[in-house]
């Protein structure tokens, strides 16, 4: 039995981009993403309460939709699988929140922060930051340079996405989409470097 569908959803349509997602069409997962974005960009933000971390959440939510996208049944309205997903994300993000206190300030979790007596870092703590950033640089140096720049604009330069939409002067969607693809890419070679 499918489900019933959110107002302005279209199931045909639905599983006909996702059949063709599937074979290999790129505008498919474009027009998934752009018919749902908001969607599930705003059922997110009403959880976690943060809008640069809802973007990011959005972004990931909709990379583990499409890796996962051959799993999706007709038996159900992409809506109702793709906001299931986001919710379990959501939860997944703020239960890391609470046990990583680099997380803490992200979102909205009510935690307080450590009293800090001195927050100048002691010399093993500036040599790890310098390690972990020429590590993650040299990652970063591996991409192609229309990824490598996403990246840098996006985690090295913290710009919002529509200032990177300005700043390389492309549609919004097509720097979320390419981020995705980015991110995905770097995963790919840390996950390949582990198995070195």
């Amino acid at each position: 039995m499918v489900n019933k569908e959110t107002p302005g959803t279209s199931p045909d349509r639905d599983y006909r981009l996702v059949d063709q997602a599937l074979a290999g069409d790129q505008k498919a997962y474009s027009e998934l993403m752009a018919l749902y974005e908001d969607t599930v960009y705003h059922a997110i933000l009403k959880r976690v309460g943060d809008p640069v971390v809802a973007e990011d959440l959005t972004i990931e939510t909709f990379g583990k939709a499409f890796r996962n996208l051959h799993r999706f049944s007709h038996d159900f309205a992409f809506i109702t699988w793709l906001y299931r997903i986001a919710i379990n994300h959501c939860i997944d993000f703020q239960r890391k929140q609470k046990n990583d206190p680099c997380l803490r300030d992200k979102g909205s979790a009510p935690l307080q922060q450590p009293d800090v007596a001195d927050e100048m870092p002691d010399p093993e703590e500036t040599y790890i930051r310098e390690q972990r950033l020429r590590l993650m640089r040299d990652t970063v140096d591996k991409l192609k340079p229309r990824y490598r720049r996403l990246i840098e604009l996006r985690y090295f330069d913290e710009l919002s996405y529509e200032e990177i939409a300005d700043t390389l002067n492309l549609p919004l969607g097509t720097i979320k989409a390419q981020l995705f693809r980015a991110k995905e890419l770097l995963y790919q070679i840390l996950a390949g470097s582990r198995e070195l």
